[in-house]
């Protein structure tokens, strides 16, 4: 017996936080009968689960990186029919989903699967997965902006960043090429940092996720994560 939304998520529905959301909103039937309590146990070998009236049943894992280009929403769906980074998986099966975000004009690693435990694991804050990303601002960050990036950041009305990297590669006359170094990943966080020290994004590109990379993947394409990258991550 296992907790439904562990199951949902073992399922390839998404990460356990959007399986809860499933279940509360009453779209969960086990056995023809609408369960909506995150208590809820169920046995994989006995019991019927639908979700949208659809049976799911637990699916084997497959855990994908993307370099994902310009242009594509990080998400199952769009209600605006924007093309998702799930057209470009040609071949894959399985159902699988984006762990974490990058909007719409940011490019660059991004893994998918079907495990939500391990999206879990690399999205939550308290796992401290380090994320890189190269940025092209505007401008040339002086050392008091660079200090106060590194120290924290206050990017909304309720949230301060944590401590963070950023090291300067290379400067132009107008703008500057830097590597950022983050554990966090709240929505638009990097663009929303460099704005907060006057050096807005001009171009983003997410390099790794702790010490998963692309491994020369051109943008659009796609790769299965070998097992020693699947054994990393699920040791985090």
């Amino acid at each position: 017996m296992i907790r439904l939304q562990k199951f949902l998520a073992e399922a390839g529905l998404g990460s356990r936080r959007k399986c809860e959301e499933i279940i509360i909103t009453g779209r969960v039937k086990v056995n023809d009968i609408v369960v909506n309590e995150l208590g809820t146990k169920v046995d994989p070998e006995k019991d019927v689960v639908k979700v949208d009236d659809k049976i799911i049943k637990k699916r084997d894992k497959v855990y994908i990186v993307l370099n994902k280009p310009e242009g594509y929403i990080t998400s199952v769906k769009d209600q605006f029919n924007r093309p998702t980074v799930l057209d470009l998986l040609r071949g894959v099966k399985e159902r699988v989903f984006p762990v974490g975000r990058l909007d719409y004009n940011t490019s660059g690693l991004l893994i998918l699967t079907n495990d939500g435990d391990l999206s879990y694991k690399i999205t939550h804050p308290k796992h401290k997965v380090v994320k890189t990303y190269i940025a092209l601002i505007k401008g040339i960050p002086d050392e008091a902006d660079l200090e106060r990036f590194r120290k924290g950041l206050k990017i909304e009305e309720d949230f301060i960043t944590s401590p963070a990297e950023i090291e300067i590669l290379k400067t132009y006359k107008n703008s500057s090429l830097v590597r950022i170094k983050i554990h966090e990943g709240r929505n638009r966080q990097i663009r929303k940092m460099c704005a907060a020290i006057g050096h807005p994004v001009m171009k983003l590109t997410r390099e790794s996720i702790g010490k998963i990379t692309l491994g020369g993947l051109k943008k659009g394409d796609w790769r299965y994560l070998t097992d020693e990258e699947i054994e990393y991550l699920k040791n985090l």
